[in-house]
């Protein structure tokens, strides 16, 4: 737990109707049929007691289900929503009950989160009952506002994760709390489900995790006074995080600066650049390793299509271009474009790749990157692909020089070609890496980097 939830609880229990706060990163136990009075459960924190104490007199709330919510609240100014709370099991995607794998970026306060429309459900992606809450939920989130954005209910994000308890890793009946969040942006998409390559349409959303001023977490009396009917939207403010009051009040503008940023070192290890040991991930990194090792330049596809993916997800209008000629490319493997801009008003970026497969284990030297970094012109940007690591001292002088090229290590690597292989070959990894082979020669064209800008 953090320190600011230590100095409150449970050294110093609550008085009643007093602050329950709950952290970002705080283990609760989640225990269906536990009570609603114990703070404590098995030595964690109890949810129900947190989400819904017992001198409340207020139904649980359950996580049953991927998508759960109480039951409206009936105020004077109009029912509300209090709340919606989600959980991700990471360990069931891929499954027909979890499909998909959403993304948890707390450091830089971004979920990517997908709805509960499964393979087997018929009709609309608002046919399930949790897609039709996020639909709901969106139309306030997105509302322009005031009052819209007061009955917007916060979606609570919760993630299970295993803990190890009597000498034996217990999977189930815990879970992390990840924050409070904003939608703020929901598309439909179509996804394929690994185990019988159905293709099947869903909802995703883009959350942005709320930061509050003094506690990396939320008082929970926020959420009893939003189940309160005696209360009013505008009184039950009163506890919710200032950050969340600042974007009642400013709206989509707001987000960018209450968004959750966790300082670290810009600098990261080798570990941090590299897949965990025998995830599904390792695996793929070490499967790409081997498929490319002896044909490495038909990797230089493979890294054009991730950098294309990697750019995308950030919200970049990227366009792939082309690969540079096997020899002599001077520092560029593979060229590109970013549309800078709105449709009506843009200007194109010139992208320059680099790629590099290496052993996993080992780095990317400063001199490398460097050869990517002379190839730059002014408003150019370079994206460097690798199997490997960068070293540290390559990240360094990347930062302190302010170059603008961006590092897509081995984890990134294998993480995004396991999600172009689910969307586009039906879960085959090796579909989609025989594909680069076939089409490596057809790729390659004898242009100048500039002339992308007109293509």
């Amino acid at each position: 737990m953090g320190d600011e939830f230590d100095e409150l609880w449970p050294s110093q229990p609550p008085v009643l109707g007093g602050p329950r706060y709950v952290l970002v990163h705080d283990e609760l136990r989640y225990a269906q049929g536990a009570n609603q009075s114990d703070q404590m459960l098995d030595g964690y924190p109890n949810y129900h007691w947190l989400m819904s104490p017992d001198h409340l007199n207020i139904r649980k709330v359950m996580l049953e289900a991927g998508i759960n919510a109480p039951a409206l609240t009936v105020a004077s100014d109009g029912p509300r929503r209090s709340l919606i709370a989600i959980r991700s099991s990471p360990w069931k995607a891929g499954h027909e009950t979890n499909p998909w794998h959403d993304e948890f970026d707390l450091d830089h306060g971004h979920v990517r989160y997908f709805g509960d429309h499964k393979p087997t459900t018929t009709g609309a992606p608002g046919a399930t009952r949790g897609n039709a809450m996020l639909l709901d939920a969106m139309r306030l989130h997105a509302g322009t506002t005031r009052e819209e954005r007061l009955l917007a209910p916060p979606l609570l994000l919760f993630r299970s994760v295993s803990v190890h308890r009597g000498g034996r890793q217990i999977q189930k009946g815990h879970v992390e709390f990840c924050g409070a969040a904003i939608i703020e942006r929901l598309e439909h998409v179509v996804q394929r489900d690994p185990a019988t390559g159905k293709s099947f349409p869903n909802i995703a959303l883009d959350l942005a995790v709320v930061s509050d001023l003094t506690v990396d977490g939320i008082d929970l009396r926020w959420l009893d006074d939003r189940r309160d009917p005696l209360l009013s939207a505008e009184e039950s403010l009163k506890h919710a995080p200032q950050r969340w009051k600042d974007w009642i009040a400013k709206g989509r503008v707001a987000i960018p600066g209450i968004r959750r940023r966790v300082h670290t070192s810009p600098v990261k290890t080798s570990a941090d650049q590299q897949p965990l040991p025998g995830t599904a991930e390792a695996n793929v990194l070490a499967k790409l390793y081997r498929f490319y090792d002896g044909r490495k330049h038909a990797f230089e596809l493979l890294a054009s299509r991730v950098a294309a993916e990697v750019l995308r997800e950030s919200g970049a209008r990227y366009k792939q271009g082309w690969l540079s000629r096997p020899s002599g490319d001077g520092g560029v493997d593979f060229v590109g474009r970013i549309d800078m801009g709105s449709l009506s008003a843009s200007t194109p970026v010139v992208v320059l790749g680099q790629a590099k497969c290496i052993k996993p284990n080992s780095s990317i030297s400063p001199e490398q990157v460097a050869r990517l970094v002379a190839r730059l012109r002014r408003g150019w940007i370079g994206v460097y692909v690798t199997t490997g690591s960068f070293s540290k001292q390559a990240q360094i002088e990347i930062i302190d020089d302010q170059y603008p090229v961006v590092l897509i290590n081995g984890r990134i690597l294998a993480e995004t070609a396991r999600r172009m292989a689910q969307a586009n070959h039906g879960g085959d990894l090796d579909v989609m890496l025989d594909s680069t082979v076939a089409e490596y020669e057809g790729e390659i064209t004898y242009r100048r980097p500039e002339q992308v800008i007109s293509s």
